[in-house]
């Protein structure tokens, strides 16, 4: 097959593209970019400024007479709905196509309450922002589960753990409210994509984030961008067993996995069983300052288990840096240092030669940012641009 032409693939969401990276901002670097005809390039720019994707900006540089008009991506041309669903707590907000929040809450829900009852609510939630947001116009919705996702169908599959929530496929109930673009991921996953973006974008590509909280998860950036693998299950690192685990069964039907035995829930659990009185992590982090032996016991002992598999995902992985976050990542600066010291000692010398173990910089924002930022690296990709201009205005004779 003949190669098309460089004009013929500047389509107006390739055009989009050049504008937000700053690679062309006026008609005329757009046209020496892509080569289109100054026709092309306009009627490409008059779509994108009649769907508020840009604006006209302050005026350009001039090599004499009139000085060009800068074009800049439009952040303010619409809203995402993002909500970072925890364990325990729900994280909702509106941010606009940048991915900042303009508007936010935060929920006390029980994700078993299923999602009969939390998805209601994020609806409620989101319509209660839009509402201090006047004329804001929805263009995505972003959302993040405590579950495994198949990413490509927004379904959630955990078969014991959300045991309510097996099989449902989220997108069409939400765009039953808001009838925008619907994306679904494991909660671990928009936290790393938001965490990278914040903290690492343009300074680490290969990054390994560790959720040590209620639960355990992770999250894999892989050459700059998440991996989720074949349908969505990477990253289930507290599913991994454990040696030495003794037995303890997890909530998804095995053995000694990671989750069950160096969890915050799993700390709760064993404190309780020597004879702590602890109702939650607070109560734990109050007896580690007071230096009670028995807490520091078994919070190194948390430590140990998580570095051991950490340690085996950095020999596979050979991430540039491993982010620990979480209530108990976050909480406790011994389980950090557990941490690093084992997978320091356990992990190849060449993967660990320049590697670098952090808590988390972004903290409990990164769900939000995450969320955003899945949605706009969705909805904002040349490909569906072009499709959603298709979709809404009728094609006009490509000019070249």
């Amino acid at each position: 097959m003949p190669r098309r032409s460089a004009a013929a693939l500047a389509t107006s969401g390739e055009v989009l593209r050049l504008i937000r990276t700053g690679e062309a901002v006026t008609r005329a670097e757009i046209g020496r970019v892509t080569g289109l005809s100054r026709p092309a390039v306009a009627l490409r720019v008059t779509e994108l400024l009649e769907r508020d994707l840009v604006v006209e900006d302050t005026e350009g540089p001039s090599t004499g007479g009139r000085p060009p008009a800068r074009l800049a991506f439009n952040a303010a041309g619409g809203v995402v709905l993002a909500a970072s669903l925890g364990a325990s707590r729900t994280q909702i907000a509106a941010c606009d196509l940048a991915g900042a929040v303009l508007a936010q809450a935060e929920v006390a829900i029980d994700v078993e309450e299923g999602p009969g009852v939390v998805l209601p609510l994020l609806l409620d939630t989101w319509e209660g922002l839009l509402g201090e947001l006047p004329s804001a116009r929805v263009r995505g919705i972003g959302m993040g589960v405590p579950a495994t996702v198949e990413f490509a169908a927004g379904r959630t599959e955990s078969a014991r753990v959300m045991a309510s929530w097996t099989g449902v496929v989220i997108p069409p109930i939400l765009a039953g409210r808001f009838p925008v673009p619907v994306f679904v991921d494991n909660d671990v996953n928009v936290i790393a994509i938001g965490e990278h973006h914040a903290a690492y974008a343009g300074e680490i590509d290969d990054l390994l984030f560790v959720k040590v909280s209620t639960r355990i998860g992770s999250g894999v950036i892989s050459g700059g961008h998440i991996l989720r693998g074949a349908l969505g299950a990477a990253g289930e690192i507290g599913h991994i067993p454990v040696r030495d685990g003794g037995g303890v069964l997890c909530r998804c039907g095995t053995i000694d996995c990671l989750d069950s035995v160096a969890s915050g829930t799993a700390i709760l659990r064993d404190l309780r069983a020597k004879g702590r009185e602890v109702a939650t992590l607070s109560d734990v982090v109050a007896l580690v300052r007071a230096g009670d032996a028995e807490t520091m016991s078994v919070v190194r002992e948390a430590a140990r288990q998580l570095g051991e598999v950490v340690a085996s995902a950095v020999n596979l992985l050979n991430p540039a840096v491993v982010v620990l976050g979480g209530d108990v990542a976050e909480t406790f600066q011994p389980m950090v240092s557990g941490v690093r010291e084992v997978v320091y000692r356990r992990s190849t010398a060449l993967a660990t030669r320049n590697l670098r173990i952090e808590r988390s910089r972004l903290g409990p924002g990164a769900g939000i940012t995450g969320c955003a930022l899945m949605v706009l690296g969705q909805i904002l990709a040349p490909d569906a641009v072009d499709a959603s201009l298709a979709r809404s205005v009728p094609r006009v004779a490509q000019l070249r």
